[in-house]
Parts: structure tokens; sequence; C-alpha cells
């Protein structure tokens, strides 16, 4: 019988429609809800995203799949409600809740004997929805970013690796290629309450660093080292391949899908597909080069809740000294996104766009150094600081950050603009809100929403650096130093932090009403306490 070894991942919902990601171990037609799509394959592994298509505006759907006619998922012995599609309501005034999080370490097994590591909050959110009425579940999740980690293997995963390669060698005890990538995706995504969770609540994916390599993109300079590597090349090419088809291809609406030629030929090329993405993986690669871009950024609307994802990662533009978070062609196709009438504009981007103000202002200032103009031996020094310290956030591309200030507050001042507009990252594993202000008043309320990580641990040492770089008094003198001895110019934008920092395993949510909207904090509660969550924080964010 055939297997089902990823998913269900119940990924796009619209209003009569949506799409199912799967797994198999061998190739069968899927079945859910009377839509059957056959399996493709790439490096000998199966998938189907499956299209499910005739449902009614606002209803609930239970389903099941079927690999081969046999029934595979939900599993015989599951106690958990029945996963299933509901679809988007014709209203444009209901309830949206989205919960949003990053920075997940494996599943909650591989780290069972490791004390430092609390519960993962996916799970303990899981666990919560179970005992919740339908009507509360939120309408989707966005992860941003470090949905796996490629360069912190667990040692069940180098186990595995052993027993491939020499570890010694090459890229060690890290992910190496395509297939090890499977591995790090069916560990994480197989534990049963996230499994239940991501088969009945949509889901939307954007990559970071992890996902690839820590400081993956950093600079032109670290792109030469990696190049100069001899497993560098296995490790991009796998790392975009496998994001392509587990991560990115879920993030496409039916007609996205339907103008994907990749995905087209894919799903109907009758051979193994291996040779077509690894020329797709090496393409989008060179854009930090120079190269004609692959977008990775998409666009997700929920009634009135428009949400623009960012590719911060891969979309960089780094050689030629024209440094850049996104190429211009692809911030041209976001400005034109964020035209339109809605309610609330979420930017998702696993960078934070406004960090703890002196860590900015640190970033900005090492920009400057690592470019070269204070003289080549501090440029050696910038780009070793930028490394050892991951100073590579929006603050460390200046042109950038002003950029998306602007659109931000471009479409904040329109007559017919949103109630709120709402940046939403992760990364830095702590997590707290903060507010914007813009030299010309803006009517729209402007906030950076920062939830990290979802399963991970933060060292007593990080978390005092965190709450040291967001007091005032760091604010004022590095500020201070800035001006007198970097003398780097002030930023358009100003913020104040409204909320945190917080630590733990933490999941955040978007709550909006219409025009109102506020946003909570929950965090996992600790291995004793019969509490899924509690909540951490409560802010309304638009009256």
């Amino acid at each position: 019988m055939t297997r089902l070894l990823v998913g269900p991942l119940l990924r796009h919902v619209g209003t009569t429609d949506a799409t199912v990601f799967v797994e198999t171990d061998e190739p069968c037609d899927v079945e859910v809800l009377g839509c059957r799509e056959s399996t493709w394959t790439v490096a000998g592994h199966h998938y189907a995203l499956v299209e499910v298509t005739g449902l009614q505006p606002g209803t609930s759907n239970p389903y099941e799949v079927r690999l081969g006619g046999e029934v595979a998922w939900p599993p015989i012995d599951s106690s958990r409600p029945a996963s299933r599609i509901r679809t988007q309501g014709p209203s444009t005034d209901e309830k949206v809740r989205l919960a949003f999080g990053s920075c997940r370490y494996g599943r909650a097994a591989v780290k069972l004997a490791d004390k430092h590591f609390d519960i993962d909050s996916l799970v303990a959110y899981s666990r919560d929805l179970v005992a919740q009425p339908e009507t509360d579940w939120p309408d989707a999740i966005l992860m941003l970013g470090d949905q796996v980690y490629a360069d912190e293997t667990s040692e069940a995963t180098q186990r595995r690796i052993k027993a491939k390669r020499d570890i010694t060698k090459g890229s060690k005890d890290q992910v190496a290629d395509f297939e090890e990538y499977t591995w790090l995706y069916l560990e994480s995504w197989t534990d049963p309450d996230v499994r239940w969770l991501l088969s009945t609540v949509p889901s939307s994916m954007i990559f970071d660093d992890h996902d690839v390599r820590d400081d993956w993109n950093t600079s032109h300079e670290w792109r030469e080292d990696m190049k100069r590597t001899s497993w560098w090349e296995e490790r991009i090419i796998g790392g975009l391949s496998s994001y392509w088809i587990y991560q990115h291809l879920g993030n496409l609406g039916p007609a996205e899908l339907r103008e994907n030629k990749l995905f087209q030929e894919v799903r109907a090329s009758g051979r193994d597909n291996e040779p077509a993405l690894r020329e797709f993986a090496a393409h989008a690669d060179a854009e930090a080069d120079g190269a004609k871009g692959t977008r990775w950024s998409f666009r997700r609307d929920y009634g009135r809740v428009r949400l623009l994802m960012i590719d911060s990662r891969c979309g960089r533009i780094l050689a030629d000294r024209q440094r850049s978070m996104i190429g211009e062609e692809e911030f041209d196709w976001i400005r034109s996104q964020a035209d339109g009438r809605y309610d609330h504009l979420l930017i998702g981007t696993s960078l934070p766009w406004l960090l703890a103000r002196s860590l900015h202002d640190i970033e900005a200032w090492d920009e400057v150094l690592a470019d070269g103009q204070r003289g080549a031996r501090l440029a050696r020094f910038g780009e070793w600081l930028r490394r050892a310290g991951d100073l590579e956030h929006w603050a460390s591309f200046r042109k950038s950050f002003e950029g998306l200030g602007e659109l931000i507050a471009a479409v904040g001042r329109r007559d017919d603009g949103p109630a709120s507009i709402c940046v939403l990252s992760g990364d830095v594993h702590h997590a707290y809100v903060a507010e914007a202000s813009f030299p010309e008043p803006v009517r729209s309320k402007v906030y950076q929403l920062t939830c990290s990580p979802i399963h991970n641990y933060v060292p007593l040492l990080m978390k005092l650096f965190f709450r040291v770089f967001w007091s005032r008094a760091a604010a004022v003198v590095v500020r201070g130093i800035m001006r007198v001895a970097a003398k780097t110019p002030r930023t358009k934008v100003d913020w104040d932090r409204l909320s945190g920092p917080h630590f733990g395993n933490e999941l955040a949510e978007f709550i909006a009403t219409g025009r109102r909207a506020e946003t909570v904090l929950w965090k996992s509660a600790a291995p004793d306490d019969p509490a899924n969550l509690h909540e951490v924080a409560r802010l309304q964010l638009s009256a």
C-alpha cells in the first residue's frame, strides 16, 4: 500500500478552491474531495499538489486523502477533529485571524532530552485549537523563515548523514544536497500535532538564512567565499529545489500555478524532474550576482486583509557594489501589489524592518565600513563584523530600508488607505511590537510585529544582549557615537517600542474585524503546566 510520507499540508484556500500538498513513497493518484492529481517525481521522491475545486464560499469541508483509491489520511487511530478546508466567505466584514512566527528547529522529539528547549509553540498552538470551536480557528499560519535548519542538524539527521557519506569532508554534519533536505522536511513536519495543524489551517511560507545556511547572501564577499568551497553548489541547488517543492508552490493560488511554466512542465513530464529543478535553482541563485531574477515574493488576500510576503534573502542584489535587499523589478511588483482598497496591509519579511534602535544604528554604520567608505582596512573589519554579528537586516541595506519606508508611508497617506500597516517578521529570537512615525503624518497606524522563535533555544547572554540594546540609554549612547564618529545620517522614519522584548517559544496572532485590529502574543507553557499557551501581550493596533 502506498504510504503518505509528508502531509497533507493545506496551503492556498480561496472562496471556492484550495490546494493540498503531499509527498508519497511511490507514484500514485492522489484524491481529495473527488479531485485527483497524479504524483510527479524529483530525484526519486514523489509529490502532488492537488487543486480542490467546486467548493462553496464560507463552508467547512472535512476531507480525506486517498492514495491509489485507499484512504491514507486521517490516521485510523486519530482522536483529533477531522482535517477540513474552510473556504473564505463572501462577506468582506468577516473576522480575520492570522497566526505568525519563525525559527522552528525540527520537531519537538529531536530535543526532548535537551532541557534548554521549551515546548514547541506550534505543538502547543495545535493542542489549544483542538479544544476550541472551529469558528475560533485561524484563517492561516504565516511561517516567516527557518522552517528547517540545514546548517544545524539534529542528532538523528546526523546519523543518517554518517550512514550516507564521509562526515569529515565537504559540508560535514550539515545538509549537503536535495536528498538530505528531504530528511529535514520529513523530520520537521511529521510531528502528529503539527501534522494535524498544517492539514487543517492554510499556510504561507518564506525562507530565511538557516533554510540554506547562516548568513546566506549577507554580502558579495560572502558569496565569493562560498563559491570557492567544494560543497556550496550542491547545498544551494538542493536548498532552492526543495524550497520550491515543499514551500513555494503552496504559496501560489490555482491561477498562478496554471501560469507557472516550470510547475506545468514538472507535473506533465512523466519523468524524473531533477535536471529541470537543478537548472531552475542555479538560475534563481544567480540573481544576487546580477542575473535576471526569480520572484519568490507573493501576495495573498484574506477578506479585507492583504498580505505581501517579501523575499529578503534570495532576491538580494550584491554584485558590482549594488547592494539592495530586493531587485528593482521585484520592488516594482511589490509597489503594484500595494495598490487597491483593503482595511489592513501586512508586509511579511523574515528579517525585521525595525530593530532595536541601537542595533539599527550599528548595522547602518557597519554597512558604511564594509562598503569601503572608511578605507580598505576598516572594510575588512566591517565585513568580519557583519558576519560575526549577523548584521544583515534591513538596517544594513539603507537604500532598501528607506525604500520600504517610503512605500509604507505612501500607502498610509492615501485617503482610502488601510487602518493599519504591519510588518511581520522573525529571525531575531525574541518578540516585540514597535510603532513607526514619519516626518509627514500618515493616516494609517504603522507597526513592526516580530515573533521568534517558534521552537528554539535563546541563551541567557542573548537575552541580556537584547534587553540592553532595546533600552533608551543604549539608543541615546549609540546614536551619539554614530553621529560623531561614523557620521551616519538619521533615517526618515522613527519608532518606539510598545511591548517586549519577550523571550521563549512563541507564536503571535493578528486579528482584524473590519478596520479594527489587534495583535496577541502567545508563549508555550512549561511541560508541567496544564495549559498549552499563555498570553504574553495583547495590543490594539487600530480602532
